[in-house]
């Protein structure tokens, strides 16, 4: 069965889109810890960040770059902090968040419900910053 992220990839399922390319694609996380919390991920499946190749790993990041330089620019934060989990979808992923601090790298704390106009709001802001 597909993933989430895969069916995003195919167009199954709609998303807040940040970059795309060929192999990989940045959206923004519908169930975000922080404002701006984005997700990158190579649109082929893999389902563990290290059984990835030398080449995917350094493309991923490397993409994952040019994202969070303009999240840099879009948010009034400290740092972008980069986490990868890899367990709540079997599809490597990448999180890219604006932090000010540890705690907003906490993946416990609840979700954030934003609307659809203030996700639209976000992505186009970082989207400009490309």
């Amino acid at each position: 069965m597909a993933t989430i992220f895969e069916k995003i990839v195919k167009g199954e399922i709609p998303a807040y889109k940040i970059a795309e390319n060929e192999n990989f694609l940045a959206f923004l996380d519908v169930f975000p810890i922080v404002k701006g919390h984005v997700l990158v991920i190579p649109k082929v499946a893999t389902d563990y960040i290290f059984t990835e190749s030398d080449n995917t790993i350094a493309e991923l990041m490397v993409f994952a770059k040019k994202v969070a330089n303009a999240m840099d620019k879009s948010f009034d934060a400290k740092r972008i902090g980069v986490s990868v989990i890899g367990l709540e979808v079997p599809h490597t992923h990448v999180h890219l968040i604006p932090i000010n601090n540890v705690a907003d790298m906490d993946f416990g704390r609840p979700k954030l419900q934003l609307d659809k106009a203030e996700m639209l709001d976000i992505a186009e802001r970082i989207k400009i910053n490309l």
